[in-house]
């Protein structure tokens, strides 16, 4: 197949990293939110051990912060998500499923607190921006929406609270998952969450001082060599093993949080007004007729882009593949999959056709590991 470069520009545009992960052997990039997200350093297998056994450090600028500030900022907020946010803390991050008026996920992004009157959404590939502004006009909320130029450093695997200690002092080891503080580098406060997009464990740096962030992600990699530190990226096989959901891959606008096994970021018996609730109050009552599941597929290779459907032994769609990838761990191909409500109980088998090749295929649960 011919390969083709990808013409950047302002509507499609790199990172103040792009420089330094290019010089490190980038491989691949894949689009996200308007810009160029890594996708691949050589191998993907390779990047998965080492994921789960050292350091990496990710550039996730992709990963774009919304800043909703002023008096309405927390309604409108609330509005946006079903999850209850009424006693969120200062210095907390959420996450939090972001819906329409049908129900359906427009987004599934972090939120964080920064202050009762100032929050980022740190949101996945989605025009979340566009979306709030629309609510805050047609509520005529007094409220300020606003992209900062905010750009996040992933810091994960087993030995990145090591690294990180060592650079910011012990203080940042003893941060609790989902919380987030201000350290100092090179003169700057840096806001730095217990979060990424991994459960290997990690850190998140929402770098807006540039000339620091460049230099703190140099001395990321300076320090980190004693704990053979390599440049990364949101790891397909991990995260699919681990069970973390990818907006616009495995759920979609067509979707709603009780599809996706998001129940329990639905909080339709709290008082909050929020979008879309009167549909997911009825959902709840109706019950759901599909359902996000694990798969396991035998086969040890497959590529997924775009979704492939399942089939019963009577050539009956059942459900349709949303991503797979091969787990070294288990040794054959697993995935997520939507499944109708006949077909979504674990071991049920299915079919699936690969490359005009008919394989078999098993329901399972998520996470995987």
């Amino acid at each position: 197949m011919k390969k083709f470069n990808i013409a950047k520009s302002r509507r499609l545009r790199g990172t103040p990293y792009s420089s330094r992960i290019e010089h490190q052997g980038v491989t691949s990039y894949t689009i996200y939110n308007h810009m160029l997200l890594p996708a691949s350093f050589g191998s993907l297998e390779d990047s998965y051990h080492h994921l789960k056994e050292h350091v990496q450090i990710w550039d996730v600028a992709a990963e774009r912060q919304v800043e909703i500030s002023g008096r309405d900022s927390s309604k409108l907020v609330q509005l946006m998500t079903c999850r209850d946010l009424t006693k969120s803390k200062i210095g907390r991050c959420y996450y939090c499923p972001i819906i329409d008026d049908n129900g359906c996920m427009i987004n599934d992004p972090v939120i964080l607190k920064l202050k009762d009157d100032k929050w980022w959404i740190s949101i996945a590939d989605s025009d979340v921006i566009l979306f709030a502004k629309g609510l805050a006009i047609g509520k005529k909320l007094d409220v300020n929406i606003t992209e900062p130029d905010v750009n996040i450093i992933a810091v994960q695997g087993p030995k990145s609270f090591d690294l990180m200690g060592k650079i910011f002092g012990i203080k940042i080891k003893d941060m609790k998952f989902f919380g987030f503080d201000y350290f100092n580098f090179g003169g700057d406060d840096h806001l730095i969450a217990r979060s990424g997009w991994s459960k290997q464990g990690g850190y998140e740096i929402y770098v807006n001082h540039k000339k620091s962030g460049l230099e703190l992600y140099d001395k990321l990699f300076d320090e980190g060599k004693e704990f053979n530190v390599k440049p990364g990226c949101p790891n397909l096989i991990e995260r699919i093993e681990s069970g973390l959901l990818s907006y616009g891959n495995d759920m979609d606008n067509n979707d709603n949080p009780y599809e996706c096994g998001l129940d329990k970021y639905v909080n339709i018996d709290s008082n909050v007004e929020f979008l879309g609730k009167d549909k997911l109050i009825q959902s709840s009552k109706n019950g759901i007729q599909k359902k996000l599941m694990g798969v396991q597929i035998d086969i040890k290779n497959i590529s997924v882009t775009e979704s492939l459907n399942l089939f019963d032994n009577n050539n009956k769609v059942i459900g349709e593949l949303r991503s797979a990838v091969f787990s070294p761990h288990f040794n054959k191909v697993i995935g997520i999959a939507m499944l109708f409500k006949a077909n979504w109980e674990i071991s049920t088998k299915f079919k699936i056709n690969i490359d005009g090749k008919s394989v078999n295929g098993t329901v399972c649960d998520l996470p995987f590991i």
